[in-house]
C-alpha cells in the first residue's frame, strides 16, 4: 500500500470512528435519556480516545482493538495533562475508560465485532472524603447574599432551595417559574436516567423563591435568571436561564465571602441535605427516595458519618470520653 493510499485508509478509519461515536452519543440521547451534560462529557472522552486511537494505531479499526491496546491508552491517560497542566487524576482517567466500555458495549449490542468491554477492568478509586456542612456553616452560607438587590435575592433563593431539596445543579438549572408549587412546597424533577422523584421544599426556602419571583417583572420562563450581557425575549427567555456553571459560580462566590473552612460546591449542599436529613433520625430509604438514587448503594456513604448507634458505642467505650 503506497503512502498515499495508507493515509487515504487511515482517514477513512478516523472517518468511520468518528461515525460510530456520533451514533453512540444520539443512543446515549434518544434511548438512554441521558442528561446535555452527560453527553457532553462522552463526546469529549471518545473524541480523546478516537485521536489516540487513529495516531498511535494507524490503520486499525476499532474493531481490531486489543486488551494489550487499553493498557497503552490507560498509560497515556496517566500521562495526559488537563487544562491546568496536571496530570489526570485516577478517578478522572476512569471516566475516560468507562466511556470507552460503554461505547464498546453498545458496539456489540448493535453487532459490531469488537473487544468485550468486561474485559476491561477498572482500577479501585481511590476514596474521597464526603464534604458537607455543618448547621451554622449551611446558616453563614445562605445569609451571605445580599438580598437588598435582586441578584442577591436570586442567590439566597437557589442556595436555600439548594439546601431544601438535595437538587444536583442540572435539575436545579431546568427549573420554569410555573413548575414550582410554592403552595404545596413540592414539585416533580426528571433526575439522571430519566428517573422521576418528588422534591420537597422546606418553608424557609419556600419564602425567600416567593419573595425573589414577586421581585421579578418580567415574563421569563425560567425560575433562576441572569442579570448581565443584556435581556434576550425569544423563546420565553431561554437563553436568560442561568447554566450549571453560573450556579457554581455563585455557590463560590459565597463560599468565599462567608469564609467556611470546606471548599464547597453545589453538590456540597446535596450532601449537606443528606447528612441533614439522616442526623436528625431520617431513614436511608427514605433520604435514597429524596436523593432520587437509582441503588440504596449509593446513598449508602452518608451511613458512616450519620451512624447514631456508633457515636454511642464511642462515647460509651472510648477511654477518651470517660
Amino acid at each position: 500500500m503506497t503512502s498515499i493510499s495508507f493515509m487515504s485508509y487511515n482517514f477513512f478509519v478516523s472517518i468511520q470512528l468518528s461515525q460510530l461515536i456520533n451514533d453512540f452519543l444520539e443512543y446515549l440521547s434518544i434511548e438512554k435519556n441521558c442528561s446535555k451534560l452527560t453527553i457532553r462529557d462522552y463526546k469529549h472522552y471518545l473524541e480523546v480516545f478516537q485521536e489516540w486511537f487513529s495516531t498511535t494505531l494507524p490503520g486499525k479499526e476499532i474493531g481490531d482493538l486489543q486488551i494489550s491496546d487499553v493498557r497503552k491508552y490507560r498509560v497515556y491517560l496517566s500521562q495526559k495533562a488537563d487544562a491546568k497542566g496536571m496530570t489526570l487524576k485516577r478517578i478522572t482517567q476512569n471516566y475516560y475508560v468507562i466511556a470507552l466500555r460503554s461505547f464498546l458495549r453498545y458496539l456489540l449490542k448493535n453487532d459490531y465485532a469488537t473487544l468485550e468491554p468486561s474485559k476491561i477492568d477498572l482500577p479501585r478509586a481511590e476514596s474521597r472524603s464526603l464534604k458537607f456542612l455543618e448547621r451554622d456553616q449551611v446558616e453563614r452560607l445562605v445569609t451571605a447574599p445580599d438580598t437588598s438587590k435582586e441578584d442577591g435575592l436570586r442567590d439566597r433563593a437557589i442556595i436555600e432551595l439548594l439546601f431544601s431539596t438535595g437538587l444536583r445543579v442540572s435539575e436545579l438549572v431546568s427549573l420554569n417559574r410555573d413548575s414550582v408549587n410554592l403552595d404545596r412546597k413540592e414539585f416533580g424533577v426528571i433526575g439522571k436516567g430519566g428517573k422521576a422523584r418528588i422534591v420537597f421544599v422546606s418553608q424557609r426556602a419556600a419564602e425567600w423563591i416567593k419573595r425573589y419571583v414577586k421581585l421579578r417583572e418580567d415574563r421569563f420562563k425560567p425560575l433562576f435568571i441572569r442579570y448581565s450581557r443584556g435581556v434576550d425575549n425569544e423563546n420565553n427567555g431561554e437563553k436568560m436561564r442561568l447554566t450549571a456553571r453560573s450556579i457554581e459560580r455563585i455557590v463560590k462566590k459565597y463560599v468565599r465571602l462567608s469564609r467556611l473552612p470546606v471548599d464547597a460546591t453545589v453538590h456540597t449542599l446535596r450532601h449537606s441535605f443528606a447528612t441533614d436529613l439522616l442526623t436528625n433520625g431520617a431513614d436511608i430509604r427514605s433520604v435514597q427516595e429524596m436523593l432520587g438514587h437509582k441503588n440504596i448503594s449509593t446513598t449508602q456513604i452518608y451511613t458512616h458519618i450519620t451512624n447514631k448507634q456508633l457515636r454511642e458505642v464511642h462515647e460509651a467505650f472510648h477511654s477518651g470520653n470517660k
